[in-house]
């Protein structure tokens, strides 16, 4: 007896110890085979370094299908995790936004609602919902669409790309209403003819995050940044600026690059021509790994333009027609500023090609269908082509790249070009530092369209035709953010929650059988267990 209240008195102090010791060190061990539990080492070291409490308000609660509720929990769990490792730091609720004026009220600050079908009682509802969050510091609010992923996808694939997106998408609104220190960005408008208000949506995102200055032709100010945009530029540059973009990438800056391969002026009613851009960076580029191809590119999978198809009457006849030269790029690849990515609008794209570069790492991003057909500048690019119907077996030209990743320590393009009495040579740098550089072979994607009624810019990537807001701001921010640290939140675009989908014949055939053991297994248990208690027992003091 004495024995037994001693090894009671050792297993109640052990518990003691392990919660208070549980209390001092933190501790989590996520057994799930896709680590779906746990957060990357960057978003850990946001929430660790808050200064201020985060309040995030959730509007996706109630009763909902299965998808929905999996991607609410997914959120929820994801909060518990963030406050953790940040404490008080981190607040949140999940609120039902049932009352008509908090939808109003939400939709004007930016959360867009999902209208949610179902059947109950064997009628069809239809009600709004409002996947998203809102985050409050400081007085600051920030809404986060948390419903994303590719809509081509089914509805299952999309709302498991979401439950993967969860944490970049929250750990990245948090960051954005928190930070203190803003790296630069370099903007090189003074090749573009573009006006800027064209530009004013990914000028404004960029705003939240980085401090922007624009070159104005001041290649002395490009060192000052961490980044150089430029956006599709239209006038070459020269070799002196050549030569500062050169050294700016020696020295580990990282450069993107908007630029067509084509320059596309309207001149005719039948059509457009396509002239070979001459912007002087072909070799430039050629040094680095790639090339820019001086032609358009034809796709099958395409967006539609509004074109007059004929008149009725005294009366143009306006129709949406498959405009080939607008490719809609659903093809990606394998990395993660492109992962669950929705598609991308593209216009007048040119294909890029890789070249040779020792020790550089090229990663394509955007790809076409294997449906293209390549029209080599100059061109006329004839508007009467989207009225007729292509013949599949002549776009054969396969899956082109519009978007290349080059990573490494680029050689120079002016190695052993510069005499050694030249002024530049104290400076000069012939193997650069670890670097990154974009290549995008169409300068309209960086472009948003204007809405003349109200003089405001639509969201960049907006179709003004289809009503839709394709995935071009997502790419260019993950982009960037993956250029500025690849080893910051980008990296949670990486966690993936593999779809394990029942198979719904065997379900429907067996369904009643499961429910019976469902039902009946733990009753049995129980009762099996409760029997061999009580023979252990009565065979115990028998004997005794």
């Amino acid at each position: 007896m004495k024995q037994r209240i001693i090894k009671i008195a050792v297993f109640l102090i052990a518990l003691v110890g392990l919660n208070v010791l549980a209390s001092f060190v933190f501790f989590r061990w996520d057994l799930t085979e896709e680590k779906r539990y746990s957060i990357s080492d960057a978003t850990k070291r946001l929430l660790q370094n808050l200064d201020g409490q985060v309040v995030v308000k959730v509007y996706l609660t109630g009763d909902f299908p299965a998808g929905f509720e999996r991607l609410e929990r997914a959120i929820q769990e994801t909060l518990e995790s963030f406050s953790d490792y940040a404490g008080a730091n981190i607040a949140y609720r999940f609120i039902e936004p049932n009352d008509p004026k908090l939808q109003e009220e939400l939709t004007q600050k930016g959360l867009i609602p999902t209208n949610l079908f179902a059947n109950e009682d064997g009628k069809r509802t239809e009600r709004l919902v409002f996947p998203g969050a809102m985050l409050v510091y400081e007085g600051k609010e920030y809404p986060v669409q948390l419903l994303k992923g590719n809509q081509s996808a089914s509805p299952e694939e999309r709302l498991n790309q979401s439950y993967e997106g969860v944490e970049f998408e929250l750990a990245s609104a948090i960051r954005r209403l928190t930070l203190k220190e803003h790296k630069r960005i370099g903007i090189l408008v003074g090749h573009t003819k573009v006006p800027p208000p064209r530009f004013s949506d990914l000028l404004a995102t960029l705003q939240q995050n980085y401090d922007l200055y624009f070159d104005v032709q001041n290649p002395d100010s490009w060192e000052k940044g961490d980044l150089l945009i430029i956006p599709k530029p239209d006038l070459p540059f020269t070799e002196d600026e050549k030569y500062r973009l050169d050294q700016f990438v020696m020295r580990g800056g990282k450069l993107v690059l908007f630029a067509d391969g084509a320059r596309v002026d309207s001149v005719s009613l039948e059509g457009t021509f396509a002239q070979p851009s001459a912007l002087n960076l072909d070799d430039l580029l050629f040094k680095y790994g790639c090339r820019i191809n001086q032609n358009l590119i034809k796709d099958l999978s395409c967006a539609l333009l509004p074109l007059n198809v004929g008149n009725m009457g005294d009366k143009p006849q306006i129709k949406p027609m498959p405009w080939r030269f607008f490719p809609l790029i659903n093809n990606f690849g394998k990395h993660p500023i492109v992962r669950n990515l929705d598609a991308v609008y593209t216009r007048f794209a040119s294909s890029i090609d890789t070249v040779d570069a020792p020790g550089i790492v090229k990663t394509p991003l955007l790809l076409t269908s294997q449906y293209t057909k390549l029209l080599k500048a100059p061109a006329l690019v004839a508007y009467n082509e989207a009225r007729q119907q292509p013949d599949p077996r002549e776009y054969n030209a396969g899956v082109k790249n519009v978007a290349l990743l080059l990573e490494g320590s680029f050689s120079s393009l002016y190695n052993n070009r510069l005499l050694p009495k030249d002024p530049r040579m104290s400076s000069f740098v012939g193997k650069g530092k670890p670097a990154k550089i974009l290549v995008v072979s169409d300068g309209d994607m960086l472009i948003n369209d204007i809405d003349y009624a109200r003089d405001v810019p639509f969201p960049l990537g907006y179709d003004r035709l289809s009503g839709k807001t394709f995935a071009n701001k997502d790419f260019v921010l993950y982009a960037i953010d993956y250029l500025m640290d690849s080893e910051g939140l980008i990296t949670a675009r990486n966690k993936q929650v593999t779809l394990r989908p029942l198979d719904k014949i065997r379900l429907k055939e067996e369904r009643t059988q499961w429910q019976l053991l469902n039902l009946l297994a733990p009753l049995v248990l129980i009762g099996l267990l409760g029997g061999v208690w009580q023979w252990i027992r009565k065979r115990k003091y028998a004997t005794g």
